[in-house]
C-alpha cells in the first residue's frame, strides 16, 4: 500500500527539449508515469518529440525558440490536456520562478524546489543573502541596482579589477564576462545585459571579484518535502571555456578531506536555510590554499548530474519526479535513510560532444550529419539527444550532440576509458570538439587532478589537433560529385564496358633478384657507366610508366594501375637497364588532373622495385617546370628526387643550351649517389639541316661530357631521327666520347625500331620502349617487339617475351579505362619529318585547338607549326620551347596570319605571353640567338634578359621560406616535399591542397570510378589503408531542390550515407546574401540569426562600437566596429538567417572628431568664397566662417590651382579663410579625395592633410590645411600668398 502523504501522478510534461528531455522522460516511463513532449516547428524532427507517449508544437512556424520559454504557454496546454506535472529540465524556464509559481496556482505539480528557495536561491544576488545568513564565505561583489553603467563602473572600482560580470538570472555560462581592466567593462557589461535578457528574460547583472586559479567544486544535494536533506558528494567542474563546463568530475580529486566536509557542511547549510526540497547544486571556488568561496546556487537538475549518478549509484532524476509526489528519502523508491547510506564508489567524468569547432575558436557549427556512430561498452554511458544520421544541426539550439561519462576504479581508469569511446565516435557532416575533448582528458595535468579554472587557458597545446582524416566521407563526397556534375576532365564517356586487367602472377613472397639498383650501389655512377658501355648485350628502358602514357594517354594514368604490376615487373625483369617512371608533364598532371601526390607516387615505386633503376626526366633549369627557378632550388630538387627515389637523372635543355644544363648535372654529382645522363636533343636531319648538322651534335656530346655527364642521352621527342642517320650519328659520337649511349625517340613514323637496330648495330648502348599495348605512334616503339627483334642478334637481351606479353595484355585492358584521353592519332605519319612535333604534344594539340575554337583547322594549325618554327630561326622543339611554337601556331592559326603578316602587322598584335617570354630570353638562349628583327616586334621595347634566366634569381632562404609554407598550408603532409610541388607550381598545388581538405586521397579509388563516378547499384572497395578496405555502393541520387542541391544516397559498409551535391548544371534562381569580401564589409562571423541592428546608415561609430547581435546556439555574440568610421548600407534586417560571412552592412573607415573638441579647416585657394569652385557651398554647409587667417609658409601656383609649403621664414604669410567644421568626416572625406589624399600612402598623395597652426586675431589656433606634396618649381612662386589678390 502506498503510504498516505504519496501523491501519485500520472501524467508529466517535459518543458524542454533533447537529451534532458529524453532523459526526464524515461525515469518518467520507469514509474508509470505518462509523457508529453514541446516542440516548436523548428525542432520537428528532435528526438524528443517520438521518445514521449504524447507530443504537441508549441509557437507559430517562425518561431525557432521563444516557445520554450512562453510560461502561459505551457501552462496553457498542461490545462487542456490534463498534465498534472512539469518538469523543466535545465536551460529555458528551469530556474523561471515564475513558472513554478504559476504551476503551483493552477494545481500543476513543478518537479524542482519551492517559489520560496527559488526565489531565494535561484536569483544570485538573493542566494548571496542567504549564504550570509548561513555565515558561508563569500566573493566581494557589488552593492545595488547596477542598470546603470555608470554604478557598475563606481562598483567595479571598489571591488578592484579584475572583476566578474554576471546575471543574476541562469546559469551556463551566459551572461558571464571576466572582465581584467576599466577599458574592457562597457562592452561586456552590455554583452552580459543583452545575453541575459535573451537567454533569461531577465537582463539583471552583478559583479564580483575574480579569483584567479581556482577550482570550481559544486555539491550536489537532494532533499524532500519534509525536512530532510543530504548531499551527493561533489563534482569537480573546473575545466571550462567561457564559464562553460567542458568536462566534468565526480568526486573531486586532490582536496584535502577537511575541505571536502566544509564544502558539504556550508551546501547543506544553505540548503536548510531556505527550506530547500528536490535537486539542486551549491558552487564554490575554493583557492590553491583550499579556502573556500561561495559562488550560488542552481536551484534544478544540473547537465553533469550522471557522474553524480554513476559514483552514489542514485538515480537523480526519477528521484526528483519521487520527491515532487511527496515521497520521503527514506522511503521505498528512494531508500536513503540518512547520509551515511550514499555510497561513494570510484571515479566518473563526463564530457559533452558539441558541434563546435575548437580549430576555429569553437565556432558553432552547422549543417546536417551525415553519419553517426557512437561509442559503448564496459562503464560507458551516453546520453543522447538528436543524434542519427540526417539530422540537421539548427542555429537556433544548444550545440551539444551527447553526453558522455565513463566511470573507472580511478581517476587516470576512467579518463583512459572515456579516451577511447571518445575514440570510437564517428560523427561526419559537422564539425566535433572530440579532439579537444580528447586532448583535455589525456593531459597530465587533468589525469593527475589538478585543472584550475583557467586549465584551458594556460594550455595552449590542447588546440593541437591530429586532424580528423575522414577519409571514407571525403570518398563518397568525390564519388557524389562526380556522379552529380561528372569529372572536368571527362569531356566524353566511354560507352564500351571495360576489360578487366589480368595481372600476371608473380609471387609476392619471393626474393627480388638483384638488379641495376644493387650495381650502381656497389659500383658507384662512374663504374657502373664503364659497366654499361662495356658490356655486350643492348639494354632497355621501359617508359610505360612515364612516356608512355604521357605520349598516348595524356599523361592520365594514375599510379594505382601501375603500382598494380610494379612489384611483379621488378621481379620479373630486373635485366632492365631503367624504368622511367618520373619527372616531365607526369609532375602537374598528377595534382592537376589526377588528385595525386607526384612524391609519393614515386616513393611508392621505389618501394615495389627496389632492384630497379628509376629514372626521370629533369628539364636543367626548370626540374619539372616550365620557367626558371633559383640554381639553390634546382640544387634542392635534385637532392630529394634522389631521396624519394631517382637514380638516373636524364638531363636536358629544351634549346640544347649547354649553360642551362651545367647546375644540375653538377647537383647531381655532388648531392646524389645517382646518374647525370645528360642528353642532346634530336631535330631536323642530320644529312641535310644546315644548322643542326653532324658538327654540332659531336660538339655538345664532348661539351657535356666535359660538364661531368657520366651518360649521354639523345632525345628523339619527335622521332626525326631515321635508321641510317642513326647509324651515322651513334658512330660519331661513340667516337668523341667514352660515354654509355642512350637513345630515346617516338615511334610518330612508325619506323623507329629500325631506326634502333641501325643505332644498336653502330654501338649504341640503352634504347628505349614501351611495352606493346602502351608503345608506338607518338609513344616509343614496341618494347616487346624489340626483344622478339633482337632475338638470334649478338646484342640480345635474355628478357622473357613471353611474360613481356602478359604485361601487355594486362595494359591492353588497363588502357580501355582511358579512352577520352587517347590521341586521335590511328595511324603513323610521315609528315612528322615535316612539322617536327613532338610525340606527347601531337596528342595535347589537338585538344588545345579544340578548346580554343580552331578544332576545324587542325591540318592548317600542323602547317603553322612549320611556318612558326621557321620564324623562330629553327629552334630545338622539346617542352617548353616546343609549347612555345604551338602557342605561335595556333595564335596564327586563330587569327588568320601568316609569316608575312607577322613581319607586317606585328607592332599591332598582342602575341602569347609564351612568346613574348622566350623572346625575352625566359627559357634561355637558342643556337645562334633569336632572329633580331622579329624579337624587336614581339618585345615591343622591352629589355631582353642577358645569359641564363636564372642567374638573375635570388637564392632561396629555405627555412623562413619552408615556414611561411607551412603557415599557409598547415596540413601539407608530405611536409618539404609538398614544398618543392609548390615552388614548382604554386597555383595547381594550392587547387590540389584545397582538393586533398575536401576529398581526401584520391588515389585509392578504383579508376573507372575515379573518371566517371558509379552506376545505380555498383558496389567498389576502396583500401584506405593496409588492413582498412571500405565498401561502397551507390543507391540513388534526388531531383534538384530549389537550390540545386542534389541527395546522393550511398551504402558505405552496408549502412546508408547521405551526402548533398550542388548540380552544376541547375539554375538556381534563389537569392543569396552577399558576401564580404574587402576592409568596411562587416560579415556575419558564423552562422545565426540578427537578433538586432544597432546602428543605421550615416551614424558615426568608434572602435568597437557594438553594430548588431548575432545569436546562435542561444548564445549572442555582439560584432563590433573593428575601426572607427561611418555606417554605409546596412543590407539585412533583422531577423534574417545568416550564413558565415553573409554581408550585414558596410562601414567606412574615417577619424572621428573627439567629443567637445572643436575642429577647424584652413582653405586658401580656389575653394574660397569668391573663386567659383562648387565644391565651396559644400564646405558652407558643414562648416561656420570665422575670419581671415594667416600660415607661415609660402604659396605655388603649382598648376591651375596653388600648392603652399611651409616655411622657416616668418615673413613668408599665407592669406587664407578659417572655417569651424560642423560635419568633419563627411567634408574631409570628399576633400580628401579632391586633393587626392590617400590616407594608406600619404607619400604617394598629391596634397596631405596636416594639423598646423594658424593666426586669426593675434590668436593663435590650429587646424587642418591641404599642402602641397611634390616636387616645387622655385619660379611659380605667388608671393603676396594671397590667391586671391595675386
Amino acid at each position: 500500500m502506498p503510504k498516505s502523504h504519496i501523491k501519485k501522478i500520472s501524467s508529466l510534461l517535459v518543458a524542454n527539449r533533447g537529451e534532458i528531455a529524453i532523459r526526464i522522460m524515461r525515469a518518467a516511463s520507469e514509474l508509470g508515469i505518462r509523457t508529453i513532449a514541446v516542440y516548436t516547428f523548428e525542432d520537428r524532427y528532435s528526438l524528443h518529440r517520438y521518445k514521449a507517449d504524447e507530443a504537441y508544437q508549441i509557437g507559430k512556424d517562425d518561431e525557432p525558440l521563444k516557445p520554450y520559454l512562453d510560461v502561459e504557454g505551457i501552462i496553457a496546454l498542461c490545462k487542456s490536456k490534463n498534465i498534472q506535472a512539469v518538469h523543466p529540465g535545465y536551460g529555458f524556464l528551469s530556474e523561471n520562478v515564475n513558472l513554478a509559481r504559476r504551476c503551483r496556482e493552477e494545481g500543476i505539480v513543478f518537479i524542482g524546489p519551492s517559489p520560496e528557495a527559488m526565489n531565494a536561491l535561484g536569483d544570485k544576488v538573493a542566494a548571496k543573502e542567504a549564504a550570509a545568513k548561513a555565515n558561508v564565505p563569500m566573493i566581494e561583489d557589488s552593492k545595488g541596482d547596477l542598470s546603470e553603467y555608470s554604478i557598475a563602473l563606481s562598483e567595479a572600482r571598489r571591488i578592484g579589477f579584475p572583476v566578474m560580470v554576471k546575471a543574476a538570472a541562469g546559469g551556463g555560462g551566459r551572461g558571464m564576462r571576466v572582465v581584467r581592466t576599466e577599458e574592457d567593462l562597457e562592452k561586456s557589461y552590455t554583452e552580459a545585459k543583452n545575453e541575459a535578457k535573451n537567454a533569461f528574460g531577465d537582463e539583471t547583472i552583478f559583479i564580483e571579484k575574480f579569483i584567479d586559479q581556482p577550482k570550481h567544486i559544486e555539491v550536489q544535494l537532494l532533499g524532500d518535502q519534509h525536512g530532510n536533506l543530504v548531499h551527493l558528494y561533489e563534482r569537480d567542474c573546473s575545466v571550462q571555456r567561457r564559464f562553460q563546463k567542458v568536462v566534468e568530475v565526480a568526486p573531486s580529486f586532490g582536496l584535502k578531506e577537511e575541505t571536502k566536509q566544509k564544502l558539504y557542511t556550508y551546501a547543506l547549510a544553505i540548503g536548510k536555510a531556505v527550506n530547500y526540497y528536490n535537486a539542486g547544486t551549491v558552487e564554490f571556488l575554493v583557492d590553491r590554499d583550499e579556502n573556500i568561496f561561495f559562488i550560488e546556487v542552481n536551484p534544478r537538475i544540473q547537465v553533469e548530474h550522471t557522474i553524480t549518478e554513476e559514483v552514489t549509484g542514485i538515480d537523480i532524476v526519477r528521484t526528483q519526479i519521487l520527491i515532487a509526489q511527496n515521497y520521503k528519502l527514506s522511503d521505498p523508491g528512494i531508500f536513503i535513510q540518512n547520509q551515511a547510506d550514499i555510497p561513494l564508489k570510484g571515479f566518473a567524468i563526463q564530457c559533452r560532444i558539441t558541434t563546435e569547432d575548437p580549430a576555429n575558436g569553437f565556432k558553432p557549427d552547422f549543417g546536417t550529419i551525415i553519419a553517426y556512430r557512437n561509442a559503448a561498452g564496459f562503464g560507458i554511458r551516453l546520453d543522447e539527444g538528436s543524434s542519427y544520421p540526417g539530422v540537421k544541426i539548427s542555429p537556433y539550439f544548444d550545440s551539444m550532440l551527447v553526453k558522455v561519462s565513463a566511470k573507472g576504479r580511478t581517476l587516470r581508469g576512467a579518463s583512459e576509458r572515456l579516451n577511447r569511446a571518445l575514440t570510437e565516435f564517428r560523427i561526419r557532416g559537422v564539425k566535433t570538439n572530440i579532439p579537444f575533448l580528447r586532448n583535455v582528458i589525456t593531459h597530465p595535468v587533468f589525469q593527475e587532478g589538478h585543472c584550475t579554472v583557467p586549465f584551458i587557458a594556460n594550455h595552449p597545446e590542447l588546440f593541437n589537433f591530429k586532424p580528423t582524416r575522414d577519409r571514407s566521407t571525403k570518398a563518397i563526397r568525390y564519388l557524389g560529385e562526380v556522379i552529380v556534375n561528372g569529372n572536368p576532365d571527362v569531356k566524353v564517356k566511354p560507352t564500351a564496358p571495360f576489360r578487366i586487367p589480368i595481372i600476371p602472377y608473380v609471387d609476392p613472397m619471393a626474393e627480388y633478384p638483384k638488379g641495376n639498383k644493387q650495381l650502381l650501389t656497389e659500383m658507384g655512377p662512374e663504374k657502373f657507366a664503364k659497366h654499361i658501355r662495356d658490356a655486350k648485350q643492348i639494354y632497355f628502358t621501359d617508359t610505360t610508366f612515364r612516356d608512355g602514357h604521357q605520349s598516348l594517354l595524356a599523361t592520365r594514368v594514375r599510379t594505382q594501375d601501375m603500382l598494380a604490376v610494379a612489384d611483379g615487373f621488378a621481379k620479373s625483369f630486373p635485366q632492365l637497364f631503367s624504368m622511367e617512371v618520373w619527372g616531365g608533364a607526369t609532375f602537374d598532371v598528377a595534382m592537376r588532373f589526377l588528385q595525386e601526390s607526384p612524391w609519393k607516387r614515386l616513393q611508392e615505386f621505389r618501394e615495389a622495385m627496389p632492384n630497379m633503376l628509376l629514372q626521370m626526366l629533369f628539364r636543367g633549369s626548370n626540374a619539372v617546370g616550365y620557367s626558371a627557378y633559383p640554381d639553390n632550388l634546382i640544387e634542392k630538387f635534385v637532392e630529394k628526387s634522389s631521396e624519394a627515389g631517382v637514380d638516373v637523372f636524364r638531363i636536358f635543355d629544351s634549346l640544347n643550351w649547354i649553360d642551362a644544363m651545367k647546375v644540375s648535372i653538377k647537383a647531381v654529382r655532388e648531392r646524389t649517389p645517382g646518374i647525370a645522363e645528360a642528353a642532346i636533343c634530336y631535330t631536323g636531319d642530320v644529312f641535310t639541316n644546315e644548322k643542326y648538322n653532324l658538327q654540332y651534335y659531336v660538339d655538345m656530346a664532348r661539351q657535356l661530357e666535359d660538364a661531368g655527364a657520366h651518360m649521354l642521352a639523345i632525345k628523339d621527342m619527335a622521332g626525326l631521327l631515321r635508321p641510317f642517320q642513326a647509324e651515322k650519328l651513334v658512330t660519331e659520337l661513340k667516337k668523341a666520347v667514352d660515354l654509355p649511349i642512350h637513345l630515346h625517340t617516338h615511334d610518330t613514323a612508325s619506323v623507329q625500331s629500325a631506326t634502333y637496330l641501325k643505332a644498336i648495330e653502330a654501338g649504341v648502348d640503352i634504347v628505349d620502349g614501351a611495352l606493346g599495348a602502351m608503345s608506338g605512334l607518338t609513344s616509343q616503339p614496341n618494347l616487346n617487339s624489340l626483344v622478339a627483334m633482337m632475338q638470334g642478334h649478338v646484342k640480345a637481351s635474355d628478357l622473357d617475351l613471353d611474360l613481356l606479353n602478359e604485361y601487355s595484355n594486362y595494359w591492353e585492358a588497363v588502357r580501355t579505362m582511358y579512352t577520352p584521353f587517347e590521341s586521335e592519332l590511328k595511324a603513323g605519319t610521315a609528315e612528322v619529318y615535316h612539322n617536327e612535333i613532338p610525340g606527347g604534344q601531337y596528342t595535347n594539340l589537338r585538344g588545345q585547338a579544340i578548346a580554343l575554337g580552331v578544332g576545324d583547322k587542325f591540318e592548317q594549325l600542323k602547317r603553322n607549326y612549320t611556318e612558326a618554327n621557321t620564324l623562330f630561326g629553327d629552334i630545338v622543339k622539346v617542352t617548353p620551347s616546343s609549347k612555345v611554337v604551338g602557342d605561335m601556331a595556333i595564335f596564327m592559326t586563330a587569327n588568320s596570319l601568316t609569316a608575312e603578316d607577322v613581319y607586317a602587322k606585328g607592332a599591332t598584335l598582342s602575341f602569347p605571353e609564351s612568346v613574348k617570354d622566350f623572346f625575352k630570353g625566359g627559357l634561355g638562349q637558342p643556337y645562334q640567338g633569336f632572329p633580331k628583327q622579329l624579337q624587336e616586334i614581339i618585345l615591343k621595347g622591352e629589355h631582353a634578359i642577358e645569359g641564363r634566366p636564372n642567374d638573375h634569381l635570388a637564392p632561396i632562404d629555405f627555412d623562413a621560406d619552408f615556414k611561411s609554407f607551412s603557415k599557409k598550408f598547415p596540413e601539407a603532409e608530405d611536409g618539404f616535399f609538398d614544398y618543392l610541388s609548390y615552388k614548382m607550381y604554386p597555383k595547381v598545388y594550392e587547387d590540389y591542397y584545397k582538393n586533398a581538405a575536401l576529398f581526401g586521397e584520391l588515389s585509392a579509388l578504383p579508376t573507372p570510378a575515379f573518371f566517371y563516378g558509379l552506376k545505380q547499384d555498383e558496389e567498389i572497395m576502396i583500401t584506405i589503408e593496409p588492413g582498412k578496405t571500405i565498401i561502397v555502393k551507390f543507391l540513388y541520387m534526388s531531383e534538384p531542390d530549389e537550390s540545386g542541391l542534389r541527395n546522393v544516397t550511398f551504402e558505405l559498409n552496408g549502412q546508408a550515407r547521405r551526402i548533398k551535391i550542388l548540380d552544376k548544371n541547375v539554375k538556381v534562381e534563389r537569392a543569396q546574401h552577399a558576401k564580404a569580401k574587402v576592409k568596411g564589409d562587416i560579415g556575419a562571423p558564423l552562422q545565426g540569426r540578427l537578433s538586432r541592428i544597432l546602428v543605421k546608415p550615416g551614424d558615426e561609430v568608434k572602435l568597437n562600437a557594438p553594430l548588431y547581435v548575432i545569436e546562435a546556439m542561444k548564445m549572442e555574440s555582439i560584432v563590433s566596429a573593428p575601426f572607427e568610421g561611418i555606417v554605409g548600407n546596412v543590407l539585412l534586417t533583422e531577423g534574417t538567417v545568416v550564413e558565415q560571412e553573409d554581408l550585414v552592412l558596410t562601414l567606412e573607415e574615417a577619424k572621428l572628431p573627439e567629443p567637445d573638441v572643436e575642429e577647424y579647416l584652413f582653405v586658401y585657394g580656389t575653394l574660397r568664397r569668391d573663386c567659383g569652385n562648387d565644391l565651396h557651398r559644400l564646405i558652407a554647409r558643414n562648416s561656420d566662417y570665422i575670419g581671415m587667417a594667416n600660415y607661415q609658409g609660402q604659396m605655388y601656383q603649382v598648376a591651375d590651382y596653388p600648392g603652399i609649403i611651409p616655411s622657416d621664414d616668418a615673413k613668408d604669410q599665407v592669406v587664407g579663410e578659417l572655417y569651424l567644421l560642423s560635419n568633419t568626416i563627411k567634408l574631409l572625406n570628399v576633400l580628401d579625395e579632391y586633393e587626392e589624399f590617400n590616407t594608406d600612402k600619404p607619400e604617394e598623395s598629391l596634397f596631405v592633410r596636416e594639423q598646423v597652426k594658424v593666426t586669426l586675431k593675434e590668436k593663435e589656433i590650429e587646424t587642418y590645411a591641404y599642402l602641397y606634396n611634390k616636387k616645387i618649381d622655385p619660379k611659380t612662386r605667388i608671393a603676396s600668398g594671397d590667391y586671391v589678390k595675386g
